[in-house]
């Protein structure tokens, strides 16, 4: 309906001019004084036409006019929607029998007035209707005021959560970047210690000849581990922001594919596992590097997550024009939060202390952009934890078509060092250090993991112990804590090396009873110092 604009209107329906103007005169001094407005129409069509124009509070109406009288009239305002709630008294100069009166009440009317009209008895009936249209207009204008509010409000929620949103993605997009460039300095120093141990040994004087070439080994793998983390971070990178530029050429997958396996095993990496390899010719186009780079880190990926003796199969087919490659794996599986999440950059599944895996946990993240610039799909399915992994390549087929080394002097003295424990899980950085010790004349001692370290410190109770904190089995902060608890062990001086070295990982070191925090590489004069200094402390607890 049209609202009432300002003032309640009534209209006044009456075809004798005279009766309508008395009428309206008289509605007119008491419409002054109550705030209305009077409407005049003088026929029954003027008053349709004026009903689809205004709102009114009420309509008096004429019985007897010419054409159209006042019940036809009164049923066609009631017949429109619009109108069709507008109360109706009916005027008229005849005394209505009740047989009038019915009709009067079928076609809508709520009351009768009979001429010559009294002034009061009009107000006290216009004034009721009066009323209840001002009372009913400002129950829809607050109606409208709430449905506004109402509407801002959740406006205003809908807003309020996609910020919450928006802060949470930010929050854990920040926490996964924090714990992705914990993880890359973690991987970085592990190697890096072990390469900065056997530089440092080559220099010592007195080193046979053996250990030289033995630590030139060492240092050569560990480059390389470092060589393919930087690949890694530099291909990701690349590839996210579209600047890796694909030699496309058509190519045999199969054969790629079995050259891939070929390289694996010629490695020794396949040895222990059962490995299953159906490889149909498939050709794409496509390249050919990053291709076999594809297949290799998912490769990677299924070795990582298998134990020795478990099962790999790789299957390769054609099927409505699209090869669909498969590496399938019996190994820890993933839970069903983890599918989603696995290809997207710093997810590592299973992230723990011990970093058994090893890695960034951006391979898969780099597979997935190197397949979509080839125009294809890949995806991972897994039936949860323990049920091992499946990864789904798809791509369209094609018609076949050397730094000066700082040399550390010899301590040549007769005194007798203290004997060292280390207890490391990096079996070269273990090794190295082991050595230069010895070379020092440091009685040493080493341990691969936690429980191991734990027994030795007991039944030897060397002097120091050396411990990493990335162990399997239990972390270097529970090898502390259980040192400390050990009336045996609890006098030892303890020293934590470990490629963990943020403020809260110190924190987190010397809460649990450690007398020193270092972080890895540490170079040999600075190993010789913390050994002294810390022999000369007064032994720390574990706080509880």
């Amino acid at each position: 309906m049209i609202s009432l604009v300002d003032k309640p209107k009534i209209l006044v329906v009456n075809d004798d001019p005279n009766s309508l103007f008395a009428l309206t005169n008289l509605l007119e001094q008491w419409a002054t004084q109550e705030n209305c407005e009077v409407v005049a129409a003088r026929s029954g069509e003027d008053a349709l036409r004026e009903v689809l124009t205004h709102d009114f509070a009420v309509i008096l109406l004429d019985v007897n006019m010419p054409g159209m009288d006042g019940f036809e009239t009164a049923e066609a305002i009631h017949q429109r929607p619009r109108s069709s709630d507008i109360p109706i008294i009916f005027i008229t100069a005849f005394v209505a029998d009740e047989l009038d009166r019915l009709k009067a009440y079928q076609k809508g009317a709520v009351d009768f007035l009979f001429t010559p009209v009294i002034p009061q008895m009009l107000y006290a009936k216009i004034s009721v209707f009066v009323a209840l249209a001002t009372k009913n207009e400002e129950l829809r204008r607050q109606a409208r005021q709430l449905s506004q509010r109402t509407t801002d409000l959740i406006a205003s929620n809908q807003r309020l959560l996609r910020e919450i949103e928006e802060r949470k993605s930010a929050e854990r997009a920040s926490h996964a970047k924090d714990e992705f460039l914990a993880m890359l300095g973690h991987e970085l120093r592990n190697p890096l210690s072990a390469i900065s141990s056997a530089a440092s040994l080559i220099g010592l004087p007195g080193v046979s000849a053996d250990s030289v070439g033995h630590a030139k080994k060492i240092i050569q793998r560990q480059s390389r581990h470092l060589g393919r983390i930087v690949d890694d971070l530099l291909d990701l990178s690349r590839a996210m922001s579209g600047k890796i530029l694909l030699n496309r050429l058509p190519l045999d997958l199969g054969v790629l594919l079995n050259t891939t396996l070929d390289t694996f095993s010629a490695t020794g990496r396949l040895a222990d596992y059962q490995l299953v390899a159906d490889v149909a010719p498939c050709w794409v186009n496509g390249d050919a590097t990053r291709l076999e780079q594809v297949f290799s880190n998912l490769l990677d990926n299924a070795l990582k997550y298998t134990p020795a003796g478990g099962r790999i199969e790789v299957i390769c087919e054609v099927e409505d024009g699209e090869a669909t490659i498969q590496i399938h794996d019996s190994g820890v599986g993933m839970a069903p939060d983890l599918v989603p999440q696995v290809f997207d950059v710093f997810v590592q599944g299973n992230s723990t202390l011990d970093r058994a895996q090893g890695g960034l946990g951006i391979g898969l993240a780099l597979v997935r952009r190197l397949v979509e610039l080839h125009g294809g799909t890949v995806y991972a399915e897994s039936d949860g934890p323990g049920e091992g992994s499946t990864f789904t390549v798809q791509l369209p087929c094609i018609e076949h078509a050397t730094e000066t080394t700082k040399v550390v002097p010899m301590d040549t003295s007769e005194q007798a060092k203290p004997a060292v424990l280390l207890v490391e899980d990096n079996d070269d950085g273990r090794e190295m250090m082991a050595m230069m010790l010895s070379c020092y004349g440091y009685p040493v001692q080493h341990a691969a993991d936690g429980f191991q370290g734990l027994a030795t410190a007991a039944a030897s109770k060397p002097d120091i112990a050396l411990v990493d904190i990335g162990l399997p089995g239990i972390d270097g902060y529970e090898v502390a804590r259980r040192m400390r608890a050990n009336p045996d062990t609890q006098h030892m001086k303890l020293i934590a090396l470990t490629g963990y070295g943020l403020a809260d990982d110190q924190r987190r070191v010397m809460d649990a009873g450690f007398d020193m925090h270092l972080v890895k590489p540490v170079d040999i004069d600075q190993l010789l110092r913390a050994i002294s200094d810390c022999l000369a402390r007064a032994p720390a607890t574990a706080r509880t």
